[in-house]
């Protein structure tokens, strides 16, 4: 019993020892996530091995471990900006992105854990300006926003190449101008839309009036072939047709043969 104590002591300070190496050597990457390892007396950081999956491994107590997110992440951005006639406009963005897996190691070692503020926001920042220095207030407002979000995204993807970054998307959520310029645009697309509508009308009277004419015009030269048509036997033949169908009918007359003008029949009766 005496000597317990002794023998206890150097396994007791042992044990923690053994856990404290345990516990510095574990390492779980989350879900997600990739592990860039750090070999302190092994070269630095690894760059020609793949990163370390998700899961749980040891490493030596004495190297450590730099996890990333391997997500789509997105971060979103304020700017102010000049336009191509230097009024300030405000563009409020968002872009998609996530770090090259397989060159989690360079993008440690060159750009280091905060490479988001390093790399991607100076980039998104610089493709802005250049893009929307190109277009006026009018153009950015109305029918260039789709057009200068695909320009901002080609521009911000040819600077982040060979930056170990994977650029997915740049959305632009809103362009603000200064009220007055908004204004202005506003009542100038108010009164070509008004220009637009009035010549449209103007456009459809002259059609109608034409219209009118070809039709007025059509019926003039039907007219003017019956006209020519028309011959006084041909008017005695369709006359006496047309009295003996009216002989045929029920009421009592008096048919006079040859009394009319140009010797067509008269016919004398009660209704």
């Amino acid at each position: 019993m005496d000597k317990f104590p002794k023998i206890g002591v150097p396994i007791i300070v042992l044990i923690i020892i053994l856990i404290i190496v345990l516990a510095k050597s574990a390492v779980t990457i989350g879900s997600g996530e990739g592990g860039v390892l750090y070999r302190t007396f092994g070269g630095g950081v690894v760059t020609d091995e793949p990163p370390l999956e998700e899961g749980f491994h040891i490493i030596a107590p004495w190297n450590k471990v730099f996890v990333y997110e391997v997500r789509q992440q997105e971060i979103f951005e304020n700017m102010k900006v000049l336009s191509s006639n230097g009024l300030e406009i405000q563009i409020d963005a968002s872009a998609w992105y996530q770090p090259i897996y397989g060159d989690l190691g360079k993008l440690h070692q060159q750009k280091g854990e905060d490479y988001l503020q390093r790399v991607i926001q100076p980039a998104i920042r610089s493709a802005a300006r250049s893009v929307v220095g190109r277009y006026t207030p009018e153009q950015l407002y109305s029918s260039k926003r789709d057009a200068i979000q695909e320009e901002i995204f080609a521009e911000t993807k040819k600077i982040l190449d060979n930056q170990y970054i994977q650029l997915n998307e740049v959305l632009v959520r809103d362009v603000t101008l200064p009220p007055t310029i908004k204004d202005a645009i506003e009542r100038k697309l108010r009164q070509e839309q008004e220009a637009l509508e009035y010549e449209f009308r103007i456009s459809k009277a002259q059609k109608e009036a034409e219209r009118q004419i070809i039709e007025a015009q059509g019926k003039a030269d039907a007219n003017k072939i019956l006209s020519a048509s028309l011959t006084d036997k041909i008017l005695q033949d369709k006359g006496i047709e047309a009295t003996l169908e009216l002989s045929k009918s029920g009421n009592s007359k008096v048919v006079v043969i040859g009394s009319g003008d140009s010797g067509l029949p008269i016919i004398l009766g009660n209704n």
